[in-house]
C-alpha cells in the first residue's frame, strides 16, 4: 500500500474464500510469514485457516469478513462478529509486505466502526496468545487493554495449528467504546 492509495473496504462472499486463506496463510505461517512483524510460525506449525472455516463464517449470521483492498488487490482481511452487546475480532491478517505502512490501523478502525455504528455494539473483543506480546502491545496502543481473561488453547485441533510449545493461551483483550474513542 503506497501512501497515497487508501483501502476500499467490502465484505466478502464466498468468491473471495480461496484469496482470504491464502492471506491469512501468508501472514501467519511458514516463509512468507516471517517476512512481516505479524507470524506466528516460532508458536506454531501447519495450517492457521483453511476454505471451510472461511466459508462458514462468511455464511454464519452476524459475522462477516472484511477486507482491504488496495489498486483492486486484497491486501487485508478481519473476521468480525456482533456477540451480544460487543463485537469479536479476530483472523485479522495484512498481507506481510504491507505491514507497518499503517493499513492494519485502518482495517482495525474500520472493523471498530462497524461494530459500533452499524451493530452498535458497546466495546469490541478478541483473544490473542499471550507469547505475543508485541502484539499484545499493538492493540494496546489503539484502546484495547488486558482483562485478566484467559481460554485454552485448543491442543489436539490442528484446524488452530500444530503447537511448537505446550504453555500457549489466549488472553482476552476489550476496548469498550463509551469509555475510549476511536
Amino acid at each position: 500500500m503506497t501512501e497515497q492509495t487508501l483501502p476500499v473496504f467490502r465484505q466478502a462472499s464466498s468468491a473471495d474464500v480461496d484469496t482470504i486463506v491464502a492471506l491469512v496463510e501468508s501472514a501467519y505461517r511458514g516463509e512468507s510469514g516471517l517476512r512481516g512483524w505479524t507470524t506466528e510460525s516460532h508458536l506454531l506449525d501447519g495450517r492457521r485457516t483453511d476454505a471451510a472455516d472461511v466459508g462458514a463464517l462468511i455464511g454464519r449470521p452476524d459475522s462477516r469478513i472484511l477486507l482491504a483492498e488496495c489498486d483492486g488487490r486484497i491486501k487485508a482481511s478481519c473476521h468480525i462478529e456482533r456477540q451480544g452487546d460487543a463485537g469479536y475480532f479476530g483472523m485479522f491478517a495484512v498481507d506481510p509486505g504491507g505491514q507497518g505502512s499503517g493499513l492494519g490501523k485502518q482495517v482495525l478502525a474500520e472493523a471498530e466502526r462497524i461494530a459500533r455504528e452499524e451493530w452498535r455494539c458497546r466495546a469490541m473483543r478478541m483473544t490473542v496468545i499471550v507469547q505475543r506480546e508485541e502484539l499484545i502491545a499493538w492493540y494496546g496502543r489503539r484502546g484495547y487493554r488486558r482483562t485478566g481473561e484467559y481460554q485454552p488453547f485448543p491442543y489436539g485441533d490442528e484446524r488452530f495449528g500444530i503447537p511448537r510449545r505446550d504453555d500457549l493461551r489466549f488472553e482476552v483483550l476489550r476496548k469498550d467504546f463509551d469509555e475510549v474513542a476511536a
